[in-house]
């Protein structure tokens, strides 16, 4: 899996220098369109080359779909910790209901919970000693 992962990695890194070297191009980003950035009272340019561009904008779109994953899981995760909460909740509960309701013991219960050295061997009742 490993060595898949780095196949991958090496893959994607190779077409991401392609793009990269195929996009040299330096381009013009303004901030505002012309005539709101001369009302504004300046022009805000700025020259980047365009694969600068295409991927700041693919890194901006990732994080745009994780906080808007984030937030839309927010209700599901709120549920979980309620329901975490009630689970905890109802252990505790049982927890306490077997202390205070412990049913009396019972012998055989007993004799097949001792460890099995004290146990009477299987088939051989134990006799009382003759006196």
């Amino acid at each position: 899996m490993r060595f898949i992962r780095l196949i991958f990695v090496a893959f994607l890194a190779l077409v991401l220098v392609a793009v990269a070297l195929a996009n040299r191009q330096i381009v013009t980003l303004s901030l505002f369109p012309a005539n709101l950035g001369q009302f504004l009272g300046g022009t805000w340019l700025v020259a980047v080359p365009l694969f600068l561009v295409i991927f700041v904008a693919f890194a901006l779109g990732m994080l745009a779909g994780l906080v808007w994953e984030w937030m839309r899981e927010a209700k599901i995760r709120k549920v979980a910790r309620q329901r975490d909460r009630k689970v905890v909740q109802l252990e505790n509960e049982v927890g306490q209901l077997r202390e205070s309701h412990a049913a009396p013991r019972d012998d055989v219960l007993a004799i097949l919970e001792q460890p099995s050295a004290k146990r009477p061997a299987p088939g051989r009742a134990q006799l009382p000693a003759a006196r």
